[in-house]
């Protein structure tokens, strides 16, 4: 008992420094991707950070199945390298029995990461599309450049010759409102002042001592001139300012659905075809088989243009008919093997916890090394073996080329394949994989000979 809880101490720190160090990683690429997106928005601290915690969730999904390979494969390593997986087996421990340890706690966390995956990581997914979308709309603040005329706001045109930052105060302003088609509206103004209402909604241009000038397209004759000591142009801004819509109006997607909730689509989806499938017979009988004595009765009357024609017409009839059918059931296809797809996803992806184990542990035991940078190195070959079977079986199964099942567990199958091999041969010998035939790669002008 003692052994076992010496070999899942040697897991725990390692995998959390993997943990945290996968999702630094993966944080500095969501920065990278977004930047863009966020600098000059004018967004407050608190709606970033939303939107990075919000995002953690998907970043968890994929880093702790990754962070479970690189722990077991530092773990066994590290003891490997200090001869300790030696003096077990000498003691007649196999590495079968040692293995225990580590499943029952890559078992604790495959549970905990189906949980999440079902309870949180939907909301969450939800809640970033949802804030993204909001950070999308809005635009930089309002900026005004003297003598330049500024046209972020539609159908407004302001003009700005001088501008006072520590007091606000625009002077000389010429104004040309756009918004009525049929007249051409120009407003000068000697000083002014632009700010936000309290809401945020709306942009208020206080003016001073300046004229409306107002003409119509139509009628060259009417002009109108008012003149006035201070008025007020209020508009719309909410293009300026953020505004946060609730999650509850925006239709969820299949990967911000939770298993269940994904089963009952499908489950009504299936419905929906079957009913489709009853419709194409209905229509198929219409055109063909009803009122054929009808149609008899007009064939030995009519000539035989007419009879061509009258068959051509229900033939492309037909035609349509069953094109658009044909349309509708393979959109429903897709649709149930794109749910099903998701579904089978959040178990595949956290069973491949304890499949890495399985592949990890021997992995560890021949390398003999614990370091992270070798553990990471080899992790990263099945890594991306892992994810290719995984993103290419998706598309197939979308695409209805693979079942849903096989699309998704696919690489989970391979990798326990090669699990079981890996583990019976480190069982059964003493292999050590060697690195030292790297150094073959490198050219001989960058390795350093000591005398």
């Amino acid at each position: 008992m003692l052994i076992f809880k010496y070999i899942l101490k040697a897991h725990i720190a390692p995998f959390l420094f993997s943990v945290f160090t996968l999702m630094s990683v993966f944080l500095l690429q969501f920065f990278m991707k977004f930047a863009d997106q966020l600098i000059g928005k004018g967004l407050s601290v608190i709606i970033i950070v939303k939107l990075v915690i919000y995002n953690l969730a998907w970043m968890l999904i994929l880093v702790v199945p990754m962070a479970v390979l690189i722990s077991t494969l530092m773990a066994f390593g590290s003891m490997a390298q200090n001869n300790e997986i030696a003096v077990l087996k000498a003691s007649g421990m196999s590495l079968y029995k040692m293995l225990i340890p580590p499943i029952i706690g890559s078992f604790i966390i495959t549970i905990l990461l189906i949980l999440f995956s079902n309870d949180v990581y939907p909301d969450a997914n939800h809640a970033a599309r949802v804030l993204a979308q909001d950070i999308t709309r809005k635009k930089p603040t309002l900026s005004l450049v003297p003598g330049v005329f500024s046209q972020e706001i539609p159908n407004k045109s302001i003009l700005a010759r001088k501008i006072d930052r520590k007091t606000n105060t625009l002077k000389n302003l010429t104004i040309y409102d756009k918004s009525n088609p049929k007249e051409i509206s120009v407003v000068t103004a000697k000083q002014g002042k632009l700010y936000f209402t309290k809401n945020q909604l709306n942009l208020v241009l206080d003016l001073y001592n300046g004229e409306i000038h107002t003409s119509n397209n139509y009628d060259y004759k009417t002009y109108r001139k008012i003149i006035f000591e201070r008025h007020k142009i209020v508009m719309d801004a909410s293009q300026f300012s953020f505004s946060q819509t609730s999650n509850k109006s925006m239709q969820r997607m299949d990967r911000e659905l939770s298993a269940n909730a994904m089963l009952g689509l499908v489950d009504s989806l299936n419905i929906i075809r079957a009913q489709y499938n009853k419709d194409l017979l209905e229509k198929l009988n219409a055109h063909f088989f009803a009122n054929t004595n009808q149609v008899q009765n007009e064939t030995i009357k009519s000539s035989k243009k007419y009879i061509y024609l009258r068959v051509g017409d229900k033939i492309k009839s037909a035609k349509g008919t069953l094109r658009s059918s044909s349309r509708r059931l393979t959109y429903n296809t897709e649709r149930i093997n794109n749910y099903w797809v998701e579904i089978h996803k959040k178990y595949s992806i956290p069973f491949a916890c304890i499949l890495f184990i399985l592949v990890g542990a021997p992995l560890g035991t021949m390398t003999r090394k614990g370091g992270f940078g070798v553990a990471a190195g080899v992790s990263l070959i099945f890594f991306l073996m892992y994810w290719a079977f995984l993103i290419g079986g998706e598309k197939l199964s979308d695409r209805g080329l693979l079942s849903p099942f096989w699309g998704t567990w696919s690489a989970n199958v391979i990798l326990l394949a090669l699990g079981i091999y890996f583990t019976i041969k480190s069982a059964k010998e003493r292999v050590t994989i060697d690195f030292d035939f790297l150094k073959r790669l490198i050219p001989k002008r960058f390795l350093i000979i000591k005398d």
